[in-house]
């Protein structure tokens, strides 16, 4: 029987790569209503998210870059959906 491995989606940029990783450990969640990320501030799953970036940065990206590209995306994203009135979802 042929086993095959899951694939990670093909990211188009360093912010779409830098959403994915920290989507798959855990330190952003979506709204469910509106979709928007939104930051658990688990420091456990960005030191998780840091460390995916320094042993497999995305090809063409230093583990540097990669590393700053993880923490200016979850800097940019708060803990509330802009759009759910105070903070619901």
């Amino acid at each position: 029987m042929l086993m095959t491995r899951e694939r990670r989606p093909a990211v188009r940029t360093l912010r779409g790569w830098a959403l994915s990783v920290l989507q798959e450990v855990g330190a952003i969640h979506e709204c469910e209503e509106h979709g928007w990320a939104k930051d658990r501030a688990d420091p456990h799953a960005l030191a998780r998210a840091i460390e995916f970036a320094r042993q497999d940065p995305p090809a063409g990206v230093s583990p540097d870059e990669a590393t700053a590209e993880i923490r200016d995306v979850l800097d940019s994203i708060g803990d509330t959906c802009p759009e759910c009135r105070d903070g619901d979802c």
